[in-house]
């Protein structure tokens, strides 16, 4: 910046002299400014996020940058005032005289283009770090003036204004997720998850815990949960950090709907219980069934390798009882993951039990399909005429005492249908071939 040059000299800084209208256009704008300045100032002395700063205990990097902003709102009023008088002082020149003469527009031009504005220096902490060694003065045109204030309010304006957007958004979410945390822990301790006794109960004190925190913290230094928008040179340009507030939020969201679940434990446990007494019921009946079979095959039926049955489902009965236990004194917390294992456990079980008595009756539904085939064979034999074929009896005779008798060879019993099928099938064959009939087949073997 320059010094102001001579009022009637040569090569002055502020250039060749003005007219008068360009006197009377200058001066038309510089007013317009001063107007617009003077409502942005006020608009930011006014504004609801700079008096909650002043007002707030501040910590961190809000306290820091809030020290350097009131500095600099400080230098903000004091070069306006400045501004203000230098610009009263033109205004004040230009109406001496309708018609200025040369020495008047001489200085006219040297006010309002030259570097005609001192201004002291009141905080030179903050002067130093924008424009360089402190100063007990600075000197101004009245356009640096301008882009001085304009830098000056962005900074300011951005401070503010972002301090304000964390504090609308944030404390009010948060005081939003307490107050849904609250009616949570009251559901939650009705059903006995409650700290020390159950992992939710915990979870449920850490997210109290970190709520109050973050709400503290946020309250105290609201740019530490500023994000800024990559590139964005306007005032408030990002959006509040929320990560914290969402984690505690997803945290509350899962406990939540455990609580429900217990809660839906608390509405049907009885028909639950109900219904895992009966299937451990079918499946003692079934296992039951298939101890009896088993030693009917084992009578029965020879040469066969019948599977061992297992026995009740004792361990799945006393977590029944325990499950009961839980149901008469409200522990539902308990009862929950209790009853959904034990019903998975059950309809495996009975499930288990029906392939025991399958595999058990395996050998009795053997023996009963070859006196179901046996039977049907001599139904055909007798409708084409065979009925009275010796060598037919015999077989079928030799065949039904195997599968009539106990304990019956289930190997030699079905050589004895498959060799009476064959004689059967020859029978049936020379039919064909023969229309005779079976009168010469006597004594044949």
């Amino acid at each position: 910046m320059g010094a102001a040059g001579p009022f009637a000299g040569s090569g002055n800084a502020s250039g060749p002299p003005m007219d008068r209208d360009e006197v009377d256009r200058a001066l038309a704008r510089l007013g317009s400014e001063h107007e617009a300045i003077e409502t942005s100032l006020l608009a930011l002395q006014d504004h609801a996020g700079r008096r909650l700063l002043e007002g707030a205990e501040l910590t961190g990097v809000t306290k820091d940058r809030w020290t350097g902003t009131e500095q600099s709102i400080a230098l903000l009023w004091s070069y306006f005032d400045a501004y203000s008088s230098a610009l009263t002082e033109a205004r004040e020149l230009r109406a001496r005289r309708r018609w200025s003469s040369r020495e008047d527009l001489v200085e006219l031009t040297d006010r309002l283009r030259g570097a005609s504005v001192t201004v002291a220096n009141t905080t030179p902490q903050l002067s130093s770090s924008i424009t360089g060694p402190a100063k007990l003065s600075e000197r101004f045109s009245l356009e640096e003036l301008v882009a001085r204030m304009n830098d000056l309010y962005a900074r300011s304006l951005d401070m503010v204004v972002t301090a304000d957007a964390v504090w609308t958004a944030l404390p009010a979410r948060i005081d939003l997720l307490s107050a849904e945390l609250q009616r949570t822990r009251s559901l939650a301790h009705s059903v006995g998850v409650r700290p020390g006794e159950h992992p939710s109960g915990d979870e449920l004190e850490s997210i109290t815990h970190e709520l109050t925190t973050l709400r503290a913290q946020v309250i105290s230094d609201p740019l530490a949960f500023w994000r800024s928008a990559p590139g964005s040179s306007a005032p408030g340009g990002g959006r509040p950090d929320t990560e914290r507030y969402d984690r505690a939020a997803r945290a509350l969201e899962d406990i939540r709907r455990e609580i429900e679940a217990v809660l839906r434990v608390r509405q049907d446990s009885e028909e639950r219980l109900i219904r895992l007494r009966d299937l451990l019921s079918r499946a003692d009946r079934t296992l039951t069934e298939a101890r009896s079979a088993r030693g009917e095959v084992l009578a029965k039926i020879a040469a066969s390798e019948v599977p061992a049955v297992s026995g009740p489902p004792f361990t799945l009965q006393e977590r029944l009882a325990t499950a009961a236990e839980y149901r008469r004194h409200s522990q539902w917390h308990r009862l929950s993951p209790l009853l959904e294992s034990l019903e998975r456990e059950a309809e495996d079980e009975l499930l288990r039990a029906r392939e025991s008595l399958t595999a058990v009756t395996a050998p009795l539904a053997v023996r009963a399909e070859l006196r179901g085939r046996l039977d049907a064979y001599k139904a055909k034999v007798a409708r084409n005429g065979f009925a009275e074929d010796p060598l037919l009896i015999e077989r079928y005779d030799a065949a039904r005492r195997m599968l009539w008798s106990a304990p019956c060879d289930l190997r030699v019993a079905e050589h004895a249908v498959l060799r009476y099928q064959q004689a059967a099938a020859e029978a049936l064959t020379q039919r064909e071939s023969d229309p005779a009939g079976p009168a010469d087949r006597g004594g044949m073997r």
